[in-house]
């Protein structure tokens, strides 16, 4: 029987205490309470409800005002949160968790055990979120209410990947009285009341959220700030202008070509952050022409320089990406590393082979009279880090290489969706912001994946995967994971991966606690945030 205690809450609310991994400018001195901060974020969230948090760039937003039984630590692992501790069953079927005594949501509702089982029964409610039923809490039996204080959770089988879920965004914990009487629950905002630190208490779309300061906030402490306001401003330049001209006085996601100028101005500081999860990558969809033959999966791979056009859009600040999974993981397979991509010549001839022989006026090969056209479908509230601009790169690098047409469309969410629900696709394009990459590999690999957009159904890569969240030995994760990336990455040519995701925060020196999380690499919440006077 695995036991963690409080113990390790201390370790936890340690962590929180220091901005989990912040950054204190020399300017800032030490945490002082008071004041209120404006910050300009690049993503408008498309909810604010955890549960259904699916943007890695709306999570410093969630954390705010939403917290869960387990967090992590500074390597990974999960500790106690709103719980005290928890015990893991020794034949793996279920975890039980004793809770904090004396915690309320903001409404005044208290959290127990039966909060608990609301959460997760408002979340298994069919069409809610099918993404995390699919593989999240596929293995999830029920959720029992022992005592008060006690909740358990019985699985079918044993799931390494349910604990990761716990310390997620998405299983976050919602007052259950406003699950009940939110007006959209779908949309989030100031009906849903959690635990956090901060209140959400003002949303204006399209240009701003506004957070208060939890006054009964159980933690050790309240929040440093009185107010924080985040910013919606979409575009780099703007976000840029806005922080050097003083009218924000932090803001993420700072382009290679302004990241000198935040580093020259005495008055501001530069900080990076590599995230977690999986990389950014091109999903090819393998059920339709021309992406049903793996030699034009392979030509399209090998037709693009991807240094060369990373290098041309982010000017040699991002991170080459070789594997589905990111660099940072502890799951990466480092010898995929150089073994393909950006050789025209073996791109041509594997066009050749497949059959596309002839070209048309425009340059674009063509085989019975049909141009080899793949189309990449973006949706608008996803797309971060300039990933159009590198979509436009995509685009030209393959066609004078290999008279590929590679036809881009930015779209809103609604358009994309339908695209993708009615196979009107052949390149698909994601990144997944997960501690534990196994969840984004079940995803988007796995042939009941939820956002399984290569569409491939195949039993043997389908066994490594649950076999993977199945175990909780590292080191037979580790092969199962590396066998599933030289299959979908190596063999099958089904993803060309590109980049690995990175934040980058510049803030004012007088701002201190700002930082990223120490496993997510994402910028974190505003908790141990303060202004020095």
């Amino acid at each position: 029987m695995i036991r963690r205690t409080a113990a390790l809450v201390i370790l936890a609310l340690a962590l929180a205490a220091c901005g989990n991994g912040g950054d204190d400018p020399e300017g800032a001195g030490s945490p002082q309470d008071g004041g209120s901060l404006t910050w300009g974020v690049e993503t408008e969230p498309i909810t604010f409800n955890p549960h259904l948090y699916a943007q890695a760039k709306a999570r410093l937003l969630v954390w705010n005002t939403f917290e869960g039984l387990l967090t992590h630590d500074q390597r990974g692992g999960v500790v106690p949160w709103l719980a005290t501790g928890y015990e893991a069953a020794k034949d793996g079927l279920s975890y039980t968790f004793k809770l904090r005594e004396g915690v309320k949501f903001s409404d005044g509702t208290p959290l127990d055990a039966a909060a608990v089982k609301a959460n997760i029964d408002q979340i298994r409610r069919p069409g809610y979120n099918p993404a995390l039923l699919a593989v999240q809490l596929k293995n999830l039996k029920d959720v029992e209410v022992v005592d008060p204080l006690t909740v358990r959770y019985v699985l079918t089988r044993p799931d390494v990947l349910i604990l990761d879920f716990i310390a997620a965004p998405q299983g976050a914990l919602v007052s259950p009285a406003s699950l009940e009487t939110a007006k959209n629950l779908k949309a989030g905002g100031p009906d849903l009341a959690g635990t956090g630190p901060f209140l959400l208490d003002r949303y204006t779309a399209g240009q701003e959220v506004h957070f208060t300061r939890n006054p009964g906030y159980w933690g050790e402490r309240p929040a440093h700030l009185n107010e924080i306001t985040y910013r919606f401003l979409k575009e780099p330049s703007v976000r840029v202008g806005a922080l050097t001209s003083g009218q924000v006085q932090v803001i993420e996601g700072v382009p290679a070509t302004d990241q000198q100028l935040i580093e020259a101005d005495p008055r501001l500081s530069l900080t990076r952050g590599l995230n977690a999860g999986t990389a950014y990558t091109y999903y090819l969809n393998a059920s339709r022409a021309p992406f049903d033959d793996v030699r034009v999966r392979q030509a399209f791979r090998e037709a693009l320089d991807v240094d060369a056009v990373l290098n041309a859009v982010y000017r040699g600040t991002a991170t080459r990406a070789w594997s589905v999974v990111g660099p940072t993981s502890p799951f990466y397979d480092k010898s995929l590393e150089k073994t393909y991509s950006g050789d025209p010549a073996k791109a041509n001839s594997l066009l050749d082979r497949a059959g596309w022989t002839q070209r048309n006026a425009d340059g674009f090969r063509t085989k019975d009279g049909k141009r080899l056209t793949v189309r990449l479908v973006q949706s608008a509230p996803f797309v971060r880090d300039r990933r159009d601009v590198l979509a436009q790169a995509v685009q030209a690098a393959v066609k004078q290489s290999a008279g590929i047409d590679l036809e881009v469309s930015l779209v809103d969410q609604g358009t994309a969706t339908k695209a993708l629900e009615d196979n009107e696709y052949e390149v698909f394009d994601n990144s997944r912001l997960d501690t534990d990459t196994g969840v984004a590999l079940n995803l988007l690999l796995h042939s009941g994946g939820a956002i399984n957009r290569t569409r491939v159904k195949d039993p043997a890569q389908d066994k490594l995967l649950d076999d993977a969240q199945a175990t909780g030995d590292a080191t037979k994760r580790t092969e199962l994971y590396r066998q599933l990336q030289q299959r979908v990455v190596g063999e099958q040519a089904l993803v060309l991966p590109l980049y690995a995701p990175a934040d980058q925060i510049g803030a004012a020196r007088t701002v201190g606690g700002v930082g990223f999380e120490p496993t997510a690499g994402v910028p974190v919440s505003a908790y141990g945030i303060w202004l020095g006077k």
